[in-house]
Parts: C-alpha cells; structure tokens; sequence
C-alpha cells in the first residue's frame, strides 16, 4: 500500500489462519513486515496463510496457541522471540461469535465467549508490552465489534465481551503511552468471512443484514486489513485510544 512501509518491523495476528485475521496478516506482509500466524485448530490454514506471507519476501510462522489459556499465551510469545526476537504490531484478532438466548445460555457458553475475547486479549496485551517496551514502542490493535457499541439481541455475551475490548482500549492507551505504544482499537460490522457466512449465505438474512448498511453491502476482509496497516504505521503516530469503525456507515458512534 502507498505510504506504508513496515519493514523491519514483526507483527502478530492472533487467530490469523482465515477471515479478517488471515486478510491483516498478508496486508502487514505486503507492506513488509515479518508475520506470526496464530491459530488454534486449522494447522493447514494457517500455514498457507504464513505461505502467502512469505510470498511477499518477509518471514512468516505459523504458531498454535490457545489465547484464552496463559500458559500457551506465554508460550506463543516465546515462540514469537526465538523466532522473530521482537514485536512491534500486535492485531489481537481471536475470537467467537455463538447465538444464544440470556435464559438458555449455558456457563459454559458464557465462560467459553469471555475466556477468548477477553481474557485472551488481556493476556496477550500482558505479554506483548515487555517485548514492545525493548524494542521502544509498538502497536497493539484490538478488534471489538458493532455489538460492542450497540449491543446484539441473542448475543449478549457476545456483546458484552466486545464492550470490554473497547473499555480495554481506552484503559491501555494512556497507560502505556509513555513507553511509545499506541492502542486503537477496530470495530467491524459485517464482513463476508466464515464467521459471518451462515448468515449472509441465506437470502432472507443477507437482505435484512445489508438493509442496515447504508453502503449497500458487506464488507471485504481486505478493507478490514487496511483499517489495521494504517494504526500499524507511521501514518497514525497521533492516535491512540480511538475506536475505528469500519462497518459501511451502519453503525455511527465512537
């Protein structure tokens, strides 16, 4: 992309093997910058997405953890300092979105929503700020979400959980201001990804989801992966602690 350039530079997206992680992942790479792949459960996935970063003559690994434990979290970062020694760009991507009505969810579904898109973004923010602070700043990128803003019938905790990555957002971003790293976070609306698919693959759904759009449509992961080069790069060195909205004008607040 024009005006960016990270080379030198080593990010990790966290749940990086598909989606909107997989589409920042060869986003950061393009732009130059050595990628650690995360994933959970689709080895093959995430090695073609660490393949397709290698394509553009960077370094790239794919690396399985399971974010919402703290001992894989820690061992993630091991891997990414024996391999990269240094981060500069964490896109703290992870996450689930599962349905369920507030009297049917069940603890487990409720521990196993907060577990990964909270908990496993705090302990990755944990463990990111030492290797940040030696390299002298970095960017941590958080993905919340419209249900974050605006709340999700049948998905509370969904919801809930989103509400607190922007919380956390603006928690982080004057702490750690004075060790020069920047947190933003993006909140998507609705993009054409495998989490999404279920949905937008039956018409009924996909037509009132896209009447909620005043662009007409669905977003593409790839504009997904240009709200993240841009708070990854020296074109945002004055932002920090903002939530960018990227979900085609459906949803209009901070």
């Amino acid at each position: 992309m024009v005006g960016i350039d990270l080379s030198g530079r080593v990010a990790l997206v966290t749940g990086g093997s598909r989606g909107l992680g997989r589409a920042a992942a060869l986003a950061l790479a393009r732009a130059g910058a050595d990628v650690a792949v995360n994933y959970l459960r689709d080895a093959r996935a995430a090695r073609h997405t660490a393949s397709g970063c290698g394509e553009f003559g960077v370094r790239a690994a794919a690396i399985k953890a399971d974010v919402s434990i703290p001992a894989e979290v820690k061992r993630l970062y091991a891997g990414v300092e024996r391999q990269f020694r240094r981060l500069d760009i964490l896109v703290a991507n992870a996450g689930i979105w599962k349905g369920a009505a507030i009297e049917k969810m069940t603890d487990r579904q409720l521990a196993e929503t907060l577990d990964l898109n909270v908990s496993g973004v705090f302990y990755c923010c944990r463990e990111a700020v030492p290797l940040m602070r030696r390299s002298g700043g970095g960017r941590i990128v958080l993905v919340a979400s419209t249900a974050g803003q605006r709340g999700e019938a049948f998905h509370s905790h969904y919801a809930a959980s989103k509400g607190a990555i922007i919380s956390l957002t603006k928690s982080l971003a004057p702490e750690l201001a004075a060790d020069h790293i920047l947190v933003n976070c993006i909140a998507p609306g609705w993009f054409d990804t495998d989490m999404s698919r279920l949905t937008l693959s039956k018409p009924d759904s996909r037509e009132q989801v896209i009447a909620t759009i005043p662009l007409g449509r669905v977003g593409r992961p790839e504009e997904f992966a240009g709200a993240v080069l841009f708070l990854a790069s020296e074109l945002s060195t004055f932002v920090s602690g903002e939530i960018l909205n990227v979900n085609g004008g459906a949803v209009l607040v901070g």
